[in-house]
């Protein structure tokens, strides 16, 4: 599939009765307000979940989208996505006395829209939601496929649903005031896409960096979505005994245990998934499906992006583990790794010996 070629601006994802349109654009300021006014035409109260950052920065959006739509703002980071946010935005639809009919927006990254998502799941045991994407790694991954949730104490992403979204607005103008270091973070995310079996999507990040202003940008976030919808389509809720959704968790078992040992707030998500993509390399290596020169080509499309591929200063290998065997992906009391058998292919693996992981987490920095 050439990168010149133009993708189609709505990309449907088929779910069944479950199925909804990702729309994409430069501008959909016009697309949501048209889909509010809608939804208020047809008597349903709409409310809208985003961030400070966001609404300080996407403020003459948010008025276009919305006009004067209620707005519950939380503040922006991981720690956001917690039991107390959850209570929060329920306190807020509630408030507003949304009932059944009622619909939620998610406007924001990927934290927003875990958590609004999760929320309108368990509102009323269930209302819509539209996610309205403004980071790379949202638009690339987090908004599409329903998977929702917060973190517990215990662990990354713990509590949480599967709710599909009824609808998802990417516009690429909205990353024109995305901090340097947040469409960095999303690159990982991109990374991943090409590591799991795109080969020519891996070979376009290679030949040079993805930036904000490459004019294929909005190509490659277009490509990204349809591998995840395909994917999404074939194993929703990650039931497949092998392969299916779970392969979407390259680097991520690694990436998880990053950041809750650190408590969330040391990496942004796509820091700890880049550094899990690193680790996921070598426990590949290790396990003799992958050479020196490849381990070094993902850490030369990592670093090329400003991803790290080591941890900033070394975390206890024990604490790592610990993490790792509290993960949502443990199948039996084992944690469950994405291989790669090469670049461009990956399956999954449990029961992987405990030395093996060890030395792994001590070649990405791990004391």
């Amino acid at each position: 599939m050439p990168f010149k070629h133009r993708m189609p601006e709505t990309l449907p994802v088929q779910l069944g009765e479950r199925s909804y349109a990702i729309q994409f654009g430069a501008d959909l300021r016009a697309e949501v307000r048209a889909q509010v006014g809608l939804l208020r035409g047809a008597g349903r109260a709409v409310a809208v979940l985003t961030d400070t950052n966001v609404k300080a920065r996407q403020e003459e959006t948010m008025r276009a989208m919305f006009g004067e739509t209620p707005i519950l703002a939380l503040p922006p980071g991981e720690e956001t996505k917690s039991l107390e946010s959850l209570g929060r935005v329920l306190d807020f639809l509630a408030d507003r006395r949304l009932d059944r009919t009622g619909v939620l927006f998610a406007v924001g990254g990927g934290v927003i829209g875990d958590l609004g998502g999760f929320a309108a799941a368990a509102y009323l045991r269930g209302i819509d939601c539209f996610q309205v994407p403004t980071t790379l790694l949202a638009m690339v991954d987090s908004s599409v496929g329903g998977k929702t949730g917060i973190n517990l104490k215990a662990g990354k992403n713990l509590a949480g649903a599967f709710h599909q979204p009824r609808g998802v607005f990417i516009a690429a103008e909205l990353l024109a005031t995305l901090p340097a270091r947040e469409f960095a973070a999303g690159m990982a995310e991109v990374i991943k896409y090409g590591l799991l079996g795109d080969l020519e999507l891996l070979g376009r990040l290679e030949r040079s960096a993805l930036t904000v202003g490459s004019p294929d940008l909005p190509a490659v976030i277009r490509r990204c979505c349809a591998l995840k919808a395909r994917i999404v389509e074939t194993d929703e809720r990650e039931l497949a005994p092998a392969g299916g959704r779970a392969l979407l968790n390259l680097g991520h078992t690694f990436g998880h245990a990053v950041e809750q040992v650190t408590g969330y707030g040391r990496y942004l998500h796509g820091e700890a998934v880049a550094i899990g993509l690193a680790a996921a390399a070598r426990l590949s290596r290790h396990l003799g499906h992958l050479a020196t020169a490849e381990v070094s080509r993902v850490d030369a499309m990592l670093t090329a992006h400003a991803l790290p591929v080591r941890l900033a200063s070394p975390l206890p290998v024990g604490a790592l583990l610990a993490a790792m065997a509290r993960d949502k992906k443990v199948r039996a009391g084992l944690p469950r790794f994405v291989v790669l058998t090469s670049l461009g292919e990956a399956f999954t693996r449990d029961g992987l010996d405990s030395a093996m992981i060890e030395a792994v987490w001590r070649e990405v920095g791990a004391g």
